[in-house]
């Protein structure tokens, strides 16, 4: 739903609502400047009541509008995470890299710093950076930036 109907659908709510309380406000302190005809009374109960259903209604419709909405798109990016890593594991094999190495440049490509993959291959920093130097020599690019950026070159010519 666009957001104009979401909010004339809130202000129907909260009308309708401050109606009611207003109504038993002014019967509890019985601060009801004159009596109304209990015909216009009724009117005005029903109308507010419709209201309030009618906007419940049209709220269960713009949720289940949101919940399908949130469906589509999280189908989508599941849909591109699948296409992304299976890109990458394909260039990963074209360029050559050993399972150390495609370690390494996958942790890289999450932005892992060289202590974090270092900590989490539980190796040194030396062997992550040698690691490193070799991918990039494999896939012909000078760093980590550079690394990156092929997959997502790659990614927005599709």
């Amino acid at each position: 739903m666009r957001r104009w109907h979401l909010l004339l659908l809130t202000l129907l709510q909260a009308g309708c609502a401050l109606f009611f309380v207003l109504d038993i406000l002014l019967t509890l302190t019985g601060s009801r400047v004159a009596p109304s005809s209990w015909q216009w009374r009724e009117a005005l109960e029903i109308g507010a009541a419709i209201g309030l259903v009618l906007g419940t209604g049209l709220g269960f419709a713009a949720l289940r509008h949101s919940m399908r909405a949130h469906a589509r798109a999280a189908e989508s990016l599941r849909i591109a995470r699948s296409a992304f890593r299976d890109h990458v594991t394909q260039q990963f094999e074209v360029w050559g890299l050993t399972a150390a190495e495609k370690d390494v440049a996958l942790f890289s490509l999450k932005g892992m710093s060289v202590a974090e993959i270092a900590a989490l291959r539980a190796t040194t920093e030396g062997t992550v950076k040698a690691q490193s130097n070799a991918i990039y020599r494999k896939a012909g690019v000078n760093g980590r930036a550079q690394l990156l950026s092929c997959f997502i070159e790659d990614m927005m010519l599709d």
